[in-house]
Parts: C-alpha cells; sequence; structure tokens
C-alpha cells in the first residue's frame, strides 16, 4: 500500500546541520534570511542549534551533535515526516568521521522526498521559494514493493 501523501502546512519543520568549516557559513545565511527562518519551526544539530541560538536569537529545538547522533535522529524525523526541508552545509572536501550517518541522512532526504540544500546557493533558491510560505503536496515514492 502507497504511503499517504503528505500535505506540508505553511510553517515548515527545518532542519538545519553544519559541518564544522561550514557553520559561518550557515550562520552567515541564516542571519540574512532570518525572517524567513523565524516564520518556521526549525531544529538542528546539537552545536549548530546553539550556534544559531547564541549568535542570531533564534528559537531551535537542538537534537545531539553530529557525530554523537543528531544526523541520525534528523534523518529518523525525516522518515517520520517530521521535516520539511533540509539545509545541510556539509564539507565535501573534510573526512567526516561520521561519514556514514552523513550519507544516511542525505539518503534519507532523498527517499522520502525532503528538499535539501547542500550548499548557500540551493539554500538560497529554496528559501526564497513561494511554496516555502503555503501548503504543500509532497508526493512520496510507492515503496510497497520493498516492503515484507
Amino acid at each position: 500500500m502507497p504511503e499517504p501523501t503528505p500535505v506540508i502546512a505553511a510553517q515548515k519543520c527545518i532542519a538545519l546541520v553544519a559541518h564544522d568549516n561550514k557553520k559561518a557559513d550557515l550562520l552567515e545565511w541564516a542571519a540574512f534570511n532570518l525572517a524567513g527562518l523565524q516564520k518556521n519551526i526549525l531544529i538542528a544539530t546539537g552545536t549548530t542549534g546553539h550556534m544559531l541560538q547564541r549568535e542570531l536569537q533564534l528559537t531551535v529545538t537542538c537534537l545531539r551533535s553530529g557525530p554523537l547522533g543528531g544526523d541520525m535522529q534528523i534523518g529518523a524525523r525525516i522518515a517520520d515526516g517530521a521535516v520539511d526541508m533540509l539545509v545541510f552545509f556539509w564539507d565535501p572536501l573534510e573526512p567526516q568521521p561520521h561519514d556514514p550517518d552523513v550519507k544516511a541522512l542525505l539518503r534519507m532526504a532523498v527517499v522520502w522526498n525532503v528538499p535539501m540544500a547542500c550548499n548557500r546557493a540551493t539554500a538560497d533558491f529554496l528559501i526564497s521559494s513561494p511554496l516555502l510560505h503555503s501548503g504543500y503536496e509532497r508526493r512520496l515514492p510507492d515503496y510497497s514493493a520493498r516492503r515484507p
């Protein structure tokens, strides 16, 4: 049986993640887009979330840091349908000790058709989309043939 098509409300749950070498970039991007972010529900991995709270006074639900399971927590929320958009400024040039978790998080976003930005340009396009401020019917792939 196919998954039901979720209707995403006008207020989105946006997950924010940044590797260490990309945190300053995410902070600058978030500051520029502060008004849009404040209208939504924000969750983040621990270090990134605390930085956004401290520097921008954003209300952010902070999960564990990425290497301690935060990426996996966000991935689980995506699988549960609780995340509407992922902004993940990851560093493709720096090896990460939790690289399997990073790949799993990116995979979950693709599997569940969650809009995802992995760099600033894509994040700019997503945050400025008119769909960010309206309802949206997200189509889910039919994985029924893959289930026991």
